[in-house]
């Protein structure tokens, strides 16, 4: 008989410059935490966070994060932590910091709270981490006994990152319902190792749903670095909704094309995540032979808000075919998820729907 998992943080927490609150919610875990940020995000956040650990009488290690989330970024964090004898751990950053942070907490096997400052990826909310070779290419998925126990966002601090992340994330929340609805239909397996739960779907669906009626509205808004109540709930649906729903209902093909782009070599890989997902939705809505009106409505909305729908835009536009056809083959490779989306999918079908979406995209511009 089928069975059903559905799997979420122990708290989400959002809002308004609520950054102070952080040290109270962090008091569970321990009394000495060590911090993961990079550079750049810590001098953002360094000051609100210290003020914040000291109020509730928390000490803490802070530890620079280098850029990739590979193992070797993670084992030579994980030492600097035992050095420290932390007690919990705090990722604070965009996704490939809070991947890393996830699986030095797991090698600890303590407790992590994860405090995005930019609402691009789903990232925050789920069980798994993206792990990478140190030169950047996809490597696997790394799957965890439980989500982060405490998921903590300040929409004031979110709105302040570049515009084009904020994009990026309503590009990779817009794939949840397309996947899911790809590994729903052929019966695959969640993220979580199970059927498709009615939560996980339902979920998938309102991310959906908020970010087709509220993308645009919110888009602009974060231009101004304003937050309405547009901005809150594209955010919550970036982050929490999107987490929920693709770790819950599954991933296919939009996730397995975006590391399949790792296989090829040069400018894309000044992409965001939410920008390549973007290109790999609108590739497995053409693979699926999705109706013109659905795939128009994707389009436009991702061009409005400035996400790659043509193959100059990925810095493709001169790639060979037979690149193309290896991005088709290192997607469908076995520890991926194409296979949820049409096991039978060859590599070149996906390099020619590749090459069709560039066609669609000039044909609507």
């Amino acid at each position: 008989m089928s069975k059903i998992i559905f799997s979420s943080p122990g708290k989400y927490v959002q809002g308004f410059g609520i950054i102070h609150e952080l040290g109270e919610l962090l008091k569970p875990m321990g009394d000495h935490g060590l911090l993961i940020a990079d550079e750049i995000v810590w001098g953002i956040v360094a000051e609100n966070c210290d003020q914040a650990l000291k109020k509730a009488g928390l000490t803490y290690a802070y530890e620079s994060f280098h850029g990739e989330a590979s193992d070797l970024e993670i084992k030579r964090i994980v030492e600097a932590a035992v050095r420290e004898q932390t007690q919990f751990v705090v990722g604070i950053g965009g996704g490939k910091t809070l991947d890393t942070a996830k699986a030095v907490a797991d090698d600890l096997r303590q407790p992590i709270a994860i405090v995005p400052t930019v609402a691009s990826t789903d990232a925050p909310c789920s069980a798994l981490s993206v792990i990478y070779t140190e030169q950047g290419v996809f490597d696997s998925y790394r799957f965890y006994n439980k989500n982060p126990d405490l998921v903590f966002v300040d929409t004031q601090i979110c709105v302040q990152a570049p515009l084009r992340l904020f994009a990026s994330g309503i590009a990779d929340g817009l794939a949840t319902y397309v996947e899911a609805l790809a590994v729903a239909r052929t019966q695959s397996d969640s993220m979580v190792g199970a059927n498709p739960s009615i939560a996980g779907m339902a979920i998938a669906k309102a991310c959906a749903d908020t970010l087709l009626t509220y993308g645009l509205s919110a888009y602009h808004a974060v231009a101004k670095r304003i937050v309405t109540p547009a901005v809150e709930a594209v955010i919550e649906a970036n982050t929490l909704l999107s987490g929920l729903g693709f770790e819950n209902a599954g991933l296919a093909g939009a996730h397995a094309i975006h590391n399949g782009f790792t296989a090829i070599k040069g400018d894309i890989h000044k992409l965001t995540h939410g920008e390549k997902v973007a290109y790999g939705t609108l590739v497995q809505m053409v693979l699926e032979n999705r109706p013109d009106a659905e795939l128009r409505q994707y389009l436009q909305l991702y061009q409005s808000i400035g996400m790659p729908t043509t193959l100059k835009a990925l810095h493709l536009e001169n790639e060979p075919y037979e690149n193309l056809v290896k991005i088709g083959e290192l997607a469908g490779s076995p520890g991926d998820t194409l296979g949820n989306l049409n096991p039978k999918l060859s590599a070149d079908e996906v390099a020619q729907a590749i090459l069709a979406v560039d066609q669609l995209s000039h044909a609507l511009s």
